[in-house]
């Protein structure tokens, strides 16, 4: 199957079934047709260096993140925006809705990457064929870090199973060590579950529609927990602006 057929199919997966899983060896060549992930070992050790988040730690709960904004029309460069506030409606975030949080920017080597524009590159294209209306695009990139702490489970959605408010969202696995669980489930607006995958590889990626499907992902507990324990993912959220 060549480049177009894959991303054809992906388009019609999302577009009937609201979210599609796709494991690291199938996402890396759709990645590489745009760039190739030459600078992936740099890339990857940024999430050493991800800030506390301190408005989840507020309420008992550990992570670690970075943020940044993007504007995108349908071709051309896709732009990074000054550095701005993640806001929520606590429709979609009942824990931390209504505020606005404002996190560490993501690191402007980071923000420049070939890896970060190739899955910007990779993540237009795809979520441009399902709505091709859309001339301009509104999009965030959340570096995450969750940590498992002995006898203390780290929690990838602390808000449990949700929609993000946005139209389109990429989950895309960058590493996990140490981990246990961590299992991605879609759900529709019934609570019934649709779907689940645990991200385990790098690249492994869930592809969401936001607007039809909800998701969470199963708290993460260490396998050994004398060791440090830790799942990083990069999460990517279209919105039509």
């Amino acid at each position: 199957m060549n480049i177009e057929q894959s991303l054809a199919g992906l388009a019609d997966t999302l577009k009937h079934e609201g979210f599609r899983f796709v494991d690291g060896d199938a996402l890396r060549p759709l990645l590489e047709q745009h760039q190739a992930l030459d600078d992936w070992p740099e890339f990857a050790a940024s999430w050493d260096r991800l800030e506390p988040d301190a408005y989840l730690a507020q309420v008992g709960r550990h992570r670690r993140r970075r943020h940044a904004v993007f504007s995108a029309e349908r071709a051309g460069p896709m732009v990074l925006e000054p550095h701005q506030p993640h806001y929520q409606s606590l429709k979609y975030n009942p824990l931390q809705g209504d505020i606005e949080r404002w996190f560490e920017p993501i690191e402007a080597d980071v923000g420049n990457s070939v890896c970060l524009r190739a899955i910007l590159e990779f993540t237009r294209d795809l979520f441009g064929r399902l709505a091709p209306e859309t001339s301009q695009w509104h999009v965030e990139v959340h570096q995450f870090r969750i940590e498992a702490r002995p006898g203390e489970p780290g929690m990838p959605t602390p808000e449990g199973v949700h929609r993000d408010g946005v139209d389109y969202v990429l989950v895309l696995l960058i590493d996990r060590s140490n981990i246990l669980s961590g299992t991605t489930t879609i759900h529709d607006d019934q609570g019934r579950q649709l779907g689940s995958f645990t991200l385990t590889q790098a690249l492994d990626a869930a592809l969401v529609d936001d607007s039809r499907v909800f998701h969470g992902v199963t708290a993460v507990t260490a396998e050994d927990p004398t060791r440090p324990a830790h799942r990083d993912v990069l999460v990517v959220t279209y919105r039509a602006r």
